[in-house]
């Protein structure tokens, strides 16, 4: 087991973040979404070593088997413990990879800190651009929405997390996506969190606006979202997104729901594989050019 300390204030005590390494290459930071840990990605750290490839994880603060501290669910400070993953493990040329929530990181950190260490980043199914709905961002989802997410989460949070958990991965009466167990795991990984740190999450994941950051980003991206996601849905995420990164690569998936990467983790793979380990060719961000 290893833990890296994370100082992102002043008086804040440092809070230890759990780390997960497999294989050896190239590497790959995996950033969970929200509310599990690093073990969401089981299926790709089984996979993607034996192509040449350092898979890295940690559990988000709150989250997992890090710290759970009472404050600090922000995007800015989420994004600066990135960063002490990232510095402290001394990677260069790394690849980002965040799900959902965590595509948030990935774009908070990239337009904060730049991309010196960052070669690529994969947004999986994010957040990104903007979640809540506005009267300038009416294709967002109503706060009302969130504010039941809360309210549920305050009053039974493993009834909550456990229906949550059939629209993350597109389970129906008609339509049983994955199993029943990987429903009861799905749940065990979910209440590992801080109920103090699933409800800020959800603060953070639906009323922090990336717009203006997106459009920063000044390495190769790979945009993937299910087609049929209904926790995030596709029309005010990642078809945004891409039409804001004209350069980037976006991959539909037919039918996908939120949680592809149990339901189609054999394309997902595939996908990452080809991505990570393609030649990296300079681009020219217009937008960059033009502020220059």
């Amino acid at each position: 087991m290893k833990f890296i300390e994370s100082k992102t204030g002043i008086t804040e005590e440092p809070v230890k973040l759990f780390v997960h390494e497999v294989g050896e290459g190239k590497p790959v930071i995996f950033i969970s979404g929200w509310p599990l840990s690093h073990e969401m990605w089981e299926y790709q750290f089984n996979v993607l070593p034996k192509h040449g490839i350092r898979c890295i994880s940690y559990d988000r603060r709150g989250f997992g088997k890090s710290d759970k501290p009472w404050n600090g669910y922000d995007y800015d400070t989420l994004a600066a413990d990135l960063k002490a993953v990232i510095e402290e493990l001394d990677l260069t040329d790394v690849t980002l990879v965040g799900f959902s929530m965590g595509g948030g990181e990935v774009v908070r950190y990239l337009s904060t800190y730049g991309s010196d260490r960052v070669s690529k980043a994969v947004l999986i199914s994010t957040v990104v651009p903007y979640m809540l709905q506005t009267d300038d961002n009416p294709e967002g989802v109503p706060q009302s929405i969130f504010d039941k997410f809360v309210k549920d989460a305050e009053e039974d949070r493993p009834k909550f997390l456990a229906g949550f958990a059939k629209d993350f991965y597109g389970n129906s009466l008609l339509n049983n996506a994955v199993s029943d167990e990987i429903l009861q795991w799905h749940s065990i990984l979910s209440l590992q969190a801080s109920g103090r740190a699933t409800t800020q999450c959800i603060r953070s994941f639906s009323a922090t606006d990336f717009r203006n950051e997106v459009s920063l980003l000044d390495v190769p991206v790979l945009i993937i979202h299910g087609e049929s996601d209904k926790t995030v849905p596709i029309a005010a995420s990642s078809d945004r997104t891409s039409d804001m990164l004209p350069g980037a690569e976006y991959i539909i998936y037919e039918g996908a729901p939120h949680g592809l990467f149990i339901t189609h983790k054999e394309r997902l793979n595939e996908n990452l594989v080809q991505f990570i380990n393609q030649e990296v060719v300079t681009i020219s961000n217009p937008y960059t050019d033009i502020a220059s």
